[in-house]
């Protein structure tokens, strides 16, 4: 056998390792732009609830154009949902508030699953915006916002699969009924 560490040198694990660094430092790189992404959506979020849009869009616009820096990674796809994620429910949420048509994941440019998560997420940005409503005693916006929640979580009552095809889908759906039925009860008392 001869040199014992030349004849293990040759497996080629020093190779692996410029391959996972050069890994690591892509992905460290995807990482910082997500969390920007979701940053911005977060802000947008916030500045839409305070009726803000012209800001909000802005930072839906950020967010948008950092999308377009990563999305076509797909070797780090699965760092990807949560973004996908925040971007869909701040796009469904502006919508929402400029009575436009609510952005399918298709348009969105998005895998299907943190869509459907996103709109799970939206559900409780329109009973925020339908309790904002009712504090400035705008009844029948803060109905039109009880009925979008409420449609929308009928539609996503049907979805029913495992967690492993759709992780955290099932809790997500959950506290989406749970602000359903909480706004329900809110709404009957105004």
């Amino acid at each position: 056998m001869g040199n014992t560490k030349e004849y293990v040198r040759k497996l080629g694990i020093g190779k692996i390792v410029s391959e996972l660094e050069k890994r690591e430092k892509e992905q460290d790189g995807i990482l910082g732009i997500t969390r920007e992404i979701i940053r911005h959506c977060a802000n947008g979020i916030k500045l839409m609830h305070s009726g803000e849009l012209k800001e909000a869009k802005k930072h839906v616009l950020e967010a948008d154009r950092k999308i377009a820096k990563i999305s076509k990674t797909k070797e780090f796809d699965y760092l990807l949902t949560q973004m996908y994620q925040e971007i869909a429910e701040a796009k469904v949420l502006l919508a929402a508030i400029e009575k436009k048509e609510l952005p399918g994941f298709v348009e969105l440019k998005m895998p299907f699953e943190a869509y459907l998560l996103g709109l799970c997420d939206a559900i409780g940005e329109f009973r925020r915006e339908m309790l904002e409503q009712l504090k400035s005693g705008n009844k029948k916006e803060a109905a039109r916002y009880f009925e979008l929640m409420s449609a929308l979580y009928d539609e996503l009552s049907v979805v029913r699969f495992s967690n492993s095809l759709l992780p955290n889908f099932r809790k997500k759906q959950d506290v989406a009924r749970m602000q359903v039925e909480q706004a329900r009860s809110e709404i009957m008392r105004k």
